[in-house]
């Protein structure tokens, strides 16, 4: 899977480590994606990645809870 945002489309930034002896290093810096349940362009429900920013400002549309299955009572 992808590692970007659903929403905002947002991807690892790229940079590097400097040591104090100004070793230089290659490393990446990763966002805070979640797997949540989400409604998408169509009103469909589906599970995507999205970051933690999209989460706290809104840009997600969470469904409804999903309805609990029933079971049959077994008293007479």
């Amino acid at each position: 899977m992808a590692e970007h945002c659903h929403f905002c489309g947002k991807t690892p930034m790229t940079g590097s480590n400097v040591s104090h002896a100004h070793n230089v290093t290659s490393r990446k810096w990763h966002l805070n994606l979640q797997t949540v349940r989400a409604v998408v362009n169509s009103g469909t429900t589906r599970r995507v990645r999205a970051c933690s920013r999209c989460l706290r400002s809104g840009k997600v549309i969470k469904p409804a809870p999903r309805a609990k299955a029933r079971v049959p009572s077994s008293k007479s």
